[in-house]
């Protein structure tokens, strides 16, 4: 890896240069020359992958939405397809299976919301809604919450259709999370508001906005395992950090310059979080001294960030189409993984973090398995 990682600098070098407008293809072909570490490329979509999801219960099935207005189920061990989620009008950039991986759920950009029984692969239900901003499964029940851009929020049971709306502001419910105990909701606006839902009584508990709240769209919302804490990022370049039961800030975090917080996320096993900015920074954060621990720089806008599930390991992928780890601990990069010769717009891990599934701008899919010296 080391050697790789020397190779690696000296092609962005390269890249780098190639940048001026006279030359711009060199560059182009630089990247495409890249080595593949992957697994498996899945080649089925003919525009940009925007979502990528694996099966919760065996890991074994993927489903991928693109820019093509197309979703496959496929498998993660060989890439055959079991079934295309087909009538999409628009780009499919939800696509993800339920708590107990029976149902998959696509949906495209115009609000067009499907869901699948993979068993018979057959179209159980179908809905539409306005703009979709985002689509979540309830963390152990067939029910699905979609945010959508009139600032509502729908939540339905999987397949009565059975209907619930929770009214916000009027601007867009741009991002949203259900918490653990599958009874709440955190759902942020485009004005830098949150609110936080009752899920069954249909009130919002409390509001954060004005001076407690963001400044700009909600971009991303996690929580720790026990539904505890939340951490947000927005546009403004913000991270707060609140208790989920009384909605008090007890963090902000503003980078110099940073543009916007892309993806949270936090350390099952540490008391740490991981903020990843468009700028390229992923900053880990101490929750107890609250203090900014490590500053992980990327040459390239970071886009998604995820946690393994059981050490203090973060993945990233970058809009230069690469698979970064990090030991949060140390701040240290521990290996990369490449393949794509465009942006990654979306990745997930498996549960033991073997295999990490990524979505990308050069219309593929890729499997990486995920070799690691102290495993």
């Amino acid at each position: 890896r080391e050697r790789e990682r020397e190779n690696f600098s000296e092609a962005g070098n390269a890249g780098n240069a190639g940048n001026a407008d006279d030359d711009g293809w060199e560059a182009e072909d630089e990247m495409e020359s890249e080595q593949d570490d992957s697994e498996l490329t899945f080649s089925k979509h003919t525009g940009s992958v925007f979502c990528v999801s694996l099966d919760p219960v065996s890991n074994s099935l993927a489903v991928t939405g693109g820019e093509d207005d197309r979703a496959f189920v496929w498998s993660v061990s060989d890439g055959d397809v079991l079934f295309e989620c087909t009538g999409h009008k628009d780009s499919v950039t939800c696509a993800a299976f339920s708590c107990d991986s029976k149902l998959v759920v696509s949906a495209d950009m115009s609000g067009l919301i499907k869901v699948w029984k993979v068993e018979n692969k057959e179209e159980i239900w179908s809905f539409e809604v306005g703009d979709l901003e985002w689509l979540e499964w309830h963390p152990c029940a067939p029910v699905l919450l979609a945010g959508a851009a009139d600032g509502n929020v729908w939540m339905w049971k999987i397949p009565s259709g059975e209907c619930k709306t929770f009214q916000g502001p009027s601007c867009q419910a741009t991002s949203g999370k259900i918490l653990p105990d599958g009874k709440r909701a955190i759902v942020g606006y485009e004005d830098g508001s949150l609110r936080l839902w009752d899920l069954k009584q249909g009130n919002a508990v409390y509001v954060i906005k004005g001076h407690d709240g963001h400044q700009g769209a909600l971009t991303s919302i996690a929580c720790n395992k026990e539904g505890t804490l939340a951490l947000t990022g927005s546009v403004d370049g913000q991270a707060k950090l609140f208790n989920t039961s009384t909605g008090k800030v007890s963090r902000d975090t503003a980078e110099q310059d940073s543009n916007s917080v892309e993806s949270v996320g936090f350390c099952n096993v540490l008391p740490l979080v991981a903020v990843a900015y468009l700028d390229g920074t992923l900053a880990i954060y101490d929750m107890n001294s609250q203090s900014l621990r490590h500053r992980c720089k990327h040459e390239v806008g970071v886009v998604h960030l995820q946690w393994e599930e059981a050490s203090a390991v973060v993945y990233t992928c970058n809009l230069a189409g690469v698979v970064t780890l990090w030991d949060a601990r140390s701040g240290v990069m521990m290996s990369e993984y490449r393949g794509h010769s465009a942006e990654i717009l979306d990745f997930v891990l498996n549960r033991d973090a073997s295999v990490a599934v990524t979505a990308g701008g050069d219309h593929q899919a890729k499997v990486f398995c995920l070799q690691r010296p102290d495993r």
